[in-house]
């Protein structure tokens, strides 16, 4: 029955990346792909707070299924990071398209430790 909380997870995440992907997008001219960078982020950001939350104790297997796998899995996306860093090198638009990976990286490993910190603050 794992495979529920999964599904569970992702019929969340699923449509508030979509949601939020096109509210962040609205509010930006701009080619860079902002959408899919705050969903990355933010899904990192509760991925290291969950990690942390499970490592101490504090949140059990079952909801790190529902909201690591299920939910962050479907809210954040590698396949359209990669995709738009792609589209932007070959519209020639190369220097966003190298300012989306650093600025996606660092700031998704960023998010990250902040919420693995914050989970140690929380529950250590």
């Amino acid at each position: 029955m794992n495979w529920l909380l999964v599904v569970a997870g992702g019929m969340v995440g699923a449509p508030l990346r979509y949601l939020t992907d096109r509210a962040v997008q609205a509010r930006h001219d701009t080619g860079f792909p902002w959408g899919t960078l705050a969903v990355n982020v933010a899904g990192c950001l509760v991925l290291g707070l969950l990690t942390g939350a499970v490592a101490h104790g504090a949140a059990s297997d079952s909801v790190r299924l529902l909201l690591g796998t299920g939910f962050c899995g479907a809210l954040t996306t590698y396949s359209t990071f990669s995709y738009e860093t792609v589209r932007l090198a070959e519209t020639g638009a190369r220097f966003l398209a190298a300012a989306n990976v650093v600025v996606g990286v660092v700031a998704g490993l960023g998010a990250a430790l902040t919420g693995a910190g914050l989970a140690d603050a929380l529950w250590a």
